[in-house]
């Protein structure tokens, strides 16, 4: 049986906002642990992007998930920490252009990411919450789980946001999404390209990580070549996408990993990889 996992309150967890811990099978399990809000402070940003940084490069993690504690997965940015610096000089544009770009810097650290990472949502995902949802590679949610980009109602259009939605789902629902600020329901976020699943939520983190362990069992050389070139050719025209993976698919085959995986294939037995 798949192991059921447990996340840790508050108290248990102690004063760390990202908790991390490696599982069986090459899992990284990430907890953001600054609940209620679960904000993206300017301290759980460095923490992600440290975190995610040290995992690139770890060859014991083949895959990342991203959860949260407590009944809402992230909020967003901590707009008590954004107000406090009106009172700059410049009234706060200097740290908040700063701030934007950090967070921008974690998406793409996220999208670049040698390892898949899933996210994993119980809870409100809202703003840069749903955000990062977005910049994950595959999402699971609970049918407790809901999403918006609801800037419009503060005055503040979901502008860093929307880049992840509309990469994500069809043009009119980003636009609905951004324009009502309005939530949307775990399924309604399936239908429309937010999220993979929607599951019971006492089954959202046993079955986030059967997906992590089913897809930390293949190659790690042949995941990154794969997820590097599904985004590289995302923005190409059809012939440039085409040549491009064409000669992505041709490297990949003079791999160690693929002459290994085919010959196991056609001999009938599970290939042993060698992650090169």
């Amino acid at each position: 049986m798949a192991e059921i996992l447990k996340i840790k309150t508050a108290e248990e967890l102690g004063k760390e906002l990202l908790f991390a811990q490696k599982l069986d099978g090459g899992v990284l399990r990430l907890v953001l642990n600054n609940p209620p809000a679960n904000t993206l402070s300017e301290e759980m940003l460095d923490a992600l992007q440290g975190t995610f940084e040290d995992a690139a490069d770890d060859d014991d993690v083949r895959i990342i998930i991203l959860a949260a504690n407590g009944h809402l997965f992230c909020a967003g940015h901590d707009l008590k920490q954004l107000t406090k610096r009106r009172t700059d000089e410049d009234g706060g544009k200097a740290y908040f252009l700063w701030l934007m770009e950090k967070c921008s810097t974690l998406m793409q650290t996220i999208v670049n990411n040698p390892k898949p990472v899933i996210a994993e949502v119980n809870g409100l995902a809202t703003a840069a919450g749903c955000q990062i949802v977005a910049s994950c590679d595959l999402a699971i949610a609970s049918e407790d789980a809901t999403f918006c980009t609801p800037g419009v109602h503060i005055g503040l259009f979901c502008s860093t946001p929307m880049v992840a939605l509309s990469r994500n789902v069809h043009r009119k629902h980003a636009m609905e999404m951004l324009l009502t600020g309005e939530a949307i329901t775990p399924s309604d976020a399936r239908e429309i390209g937010l999220v993979n699943r929607v599951v019971p939520v006492e089954y959202l983190q046993q079955i986030t990580l059967q997906y992590a362990r089913n897809i930390a069992k293949k190659s790690s050389h042949t995941i990154r070549v794969g997820k590097q070139a599904f985004y590289q050719q995302a923005d190409m025209n059809l012939a440039d996408a085409y040549a491009h993976t064409a000669a992505v698919m041709t490297e990949n085959m003079m791999a160690a990993d693929a002459e290994e995986g085919i010959g196991a294939f056609l001999e009938n037995r599970t290939p042993e990889w060698r992650d090169e």
